[in-house]
């Protein structure tokens, strides 16, 4: 098998999704499973975001004049349909299901034309960087794919190739992205002036709406980074705790 890691980079205005991730870096749009046929593409995404975030994301892909992932930026009369399939505070499911016309393509499809069947899809999207992973044959060519793809996306958005390599079944597990890893500068920045002004103290010296007002951003959006933050601290401490501190009962 070889693994191909190529990512999009979208112009202002070219995609609407896009628009409203540059505008909200925090926010990540990830593929929990994707797939195609010739005709049609469904797929199901998770995206983790302040509430007004995943407002505007809900009501971009199912108002916009084409599916998010056509490459084509013409009335292609093609038909689609997005689905909330569970919603929280800070997190949005959602299902599309995408008909396919003559006039419209998308990267899943050229993949399928060049590679055939048994294709993994794995997508990550941030600001206007959307990032996909691909799992093909061992012997996929990939420069004819890679011409068509930026013939087609020229209009609206360069490509960049990450990386490609020979993998095999113990690569298949997405790895983290770098972004992951790490707290991002605004989640750092809450949970720094979290800290400095006593939100972490008992009693609080300090409300969320009054850091919130401080720091000049929305409330839900300050209580989204901490949370985000906080959940990063706390899996990095358990992940790094040593076995020998475990409950006995996890041992």
């Amino acid at each position: 098998m070889r693994e191909f890691v190529f990512a999009l980079e979208y112009e202002p205005g070219s995609n609407p999704v896009a628009d409203i991730l540059a505008e909200f870096p925090e926010t990540q749009l990830r593929s929990l499973s994707c797939h195609v046929t010739t005709d049609t593409l469904w797929r199901v995404d998770h995206i983790g975001g302040a509430e007004e975030v995943l407002d505007a994301v809900a009501d971009a892909v199912a108002t916009a004049d084409y599916f998010a992932d056509c490459l084509v930026r013409r009335d292609c009369q093609g038909e689609w349909e997005t689905r909330v399939l569970d919603r929280t505070a800070d997190t949005l499911i959602l299902y599309s299901y995408w008909n396919r016309t003559v006039a419209c393509t998308s990267i899943p499809h050229l993949a399928l034309e060049h590679f055939g069947d048994g294709l993994i899809f794995e997508t990550t999207w941030r600001g206007r960087r959307y990032q996909w992973r691909l799992i093909l044959p061992g012997d996929a060519k990939l420069t004819p794919f890679y011409d068509t793809l930026e013939a087609e996306i020229a209009e609206t958005a360069g490509v960049d190739i990450v990386r490609v390599k020979d993998t095999d079944a113990s690569d298949l597990n997405m790895a983290e992205s770098e972004s992951d890893q790490f707290l991002s500068p605004e989640q750092e920045s809450a949970l720094r002036a979290a800290v400095e002004h006593g939100y972490y103290e008992t009693p609080r010296a300090i409300e969320t709406y009054e850091l919130a007002e401080l720091l000049g951003i929305p409330g839900s959006t300050l209580s989204y980074r901490l949370r985000r933050a906080e959940a990063h601290l706390a899996g990095s401490y358990v992940k790094n705790m040593p076995f020998a501190q475990l409950p006995e009962s996890d041992q």
